[in-house]
């Protein structure tokens, strides 16, 4: 680890980068969501959105594509080659939840109750006993969409009393199936309920309703925790810390004509389900939008292997901060702690896809801006995650690096990191997208 101060001596963001983070949490509840609040931030700093369906040109500036819960963000300099090689951030705007399923109304013994699909690998018992909203977004007949959020308590998991369950706290087995069903009230069950409840939040005709993206969330807000207040708790920080770091960085370099690069946000949706989607890294998105500004700029497919082939990728993705109660379960050498500076996370098995070079590029860039940075590797004897790294690298042969933000109850419904960490991040990624 560096020896750098713990506050970034270069870079434009400090503590309200945190409370900014705060905010987006609170108003993206889903990766539609997200999506939304992204483009919001890039419109405000000049960036505009280009539809696929279009023709593109080879005006500079700011532009974004936005596909499902998918965003990819890119600014041009002016004077831009077409060869220009690309800086990206990589990062996804899905975390596991419980998902709607396609028939919702359901209901036994006088409760009314919502059935409901696992999302990825959340822990089951977080979303035990807590106040639910419902959010996500609504298509029509016509093909529009509407975003909606119902950022209230609406549903709940009632967990079962001790006393009808004297194990459970031996060793509590919750089924996915029977056990993960939440309520949202008494009486009846009447086919169709719950979609007419939500269009009517979303201002839409249930009639007009013919499909529906809908997951629970949390509705407690995020809060700074600790008695200096050093801890920051709340939803979703994997990843969307990484997509509110990544947007608030490409957001402050609108205007430099004097990047050696073209920076690029690219976050991805179903990251965790294996990223297999069309708005997922296993994708031709990422690879068609580079392509296509290549293209737009005048260039040849010789000018596209000179841009491929001198870019990089930092796939920002939470990681596991040492657990004080599990240190056991890390790596003996390798601890990251919160407020620590964000990780580079190796694993030669290509779970991550960080090598020698792609750390120098991260060192650098950290070194640039005054941040410190940790090292993060799994302990031999535990299974490693993975992340959108290596796919990005295999599937566009970009040089790519794995780095992100430590934090503890990753895949809870609420999670925890350090309250410096998320402007450390910011700070480090504007001076790797500078170049």
């Amino acid at each position: 680890m560096t020896s750098a101060a713990s506050r970034p001596t270069a870079g434009p963001f400090d503590r309200g980068h945190t409370d900014d983070l705060m905010a987006f949490l609170t108003a993206s509840p889903s990766p539609y969501h997200a999506v939304a609040s992204a483009a919001q931030r890039l419109e405000k700093a000049g960036f505009r959105r280009v539809e696929e369906t279009a023709a593109w040109d080879a005006t500079t500036g700011g532009k974004y594509v936005i596909r499902g819960g998918a965003i990819i963000a890119w600014y041009v300099p002016e004077g831009a080659a077409a060869h220009t090689p690309y800086r990206i951030v990589g990062a996804h705007t899905d975390s596991p939840n419980l998902r709607v399923k396609p028939q919702p109304d359901m209901g036994a013994h006088g409760w009314r109750q919502v059935a409901v699909e696992i999302y990825g690998g959340t822990l089951l018992n977080t979303w035990l006993d807590r106040d639910l909203g419902l959010a996500g977004r609504l298509t029509l007949r016509d093909g529009s969409h509407h975003l909606v959020n119902v950022d209230r308590p609406l549903l709940r998991v009632p967990q079962l009393a001790i006393h009808l369950d004297r194990s459970a706290n031996d060793g509590l087995k919750l089924e996915r199936q029977r056990h993960m069903q939440p309520v949202w009230g008494t009486g009846e069950v009447h086919e169709g309920d719950l979609i007419e409840f939500v269009a009517a939040e979303a201002g839409v005709d249930a009639e007009d309703v013919s499909g529906w993206d809908l997951m629970v969330h949390a509705v407690e807000a995020p809060a700074y925790l600790g008695r200096d207040r050093e801890l920051l708790a709340g939803p979703r920080m994997d990843n969307l810390l990484s997509v509110h770091a990544a947007v608030a960085a490409l957001a402050s370099l609108a205007g430099r004509d004097d990047l050696p690069y073209i920076p690029v946000l690219a976050a991805f949706d179903h990251e965790e389900n294996g990223s297999e989607a069309d708005t997922g890294a296993q994708g031709p998105l990422l690879g068609n939008v580079l392509e296509r500004s290549v293209y737009a700029r005048g260039g040849s497919y010789e000018d596209r292997a000179r841009a491929f082939a001198g870019t990089v990728c930092l796939s920002s993705d939470t990681g596991h901060a040492v657990h004080p109660n599990y240190a056991e379960r890390h790596d003996p050498t390798h601890h990251p702690r919160v407020n620590g500076g964000p990780i580079l996370k190796v694993n030669v098995n290509q779970r991550y896809a960080t090598d020698g070079s792609g750390r120098a590029v991260f060192t650098a860039a950290c070194e640039k801006a005054g941040v410190p940075w940790q090292s993060f590797v799994s302990n031999n004897d535990m299974p490693c995650g993975t992340t959108i790294g290596p796919i990005t690298a295999a599937r566009h042969g970009i040089r790519t690096v794995d780095i992100g933000v430590a934090i503890l109850s990753m895949h809870s419904a609420r999670e925890l990191c350090g309250a410096e960490d998320p402007y450390l991040l910011a700070n480090a990624l504007v001076a790797f997208l500078e170049g």
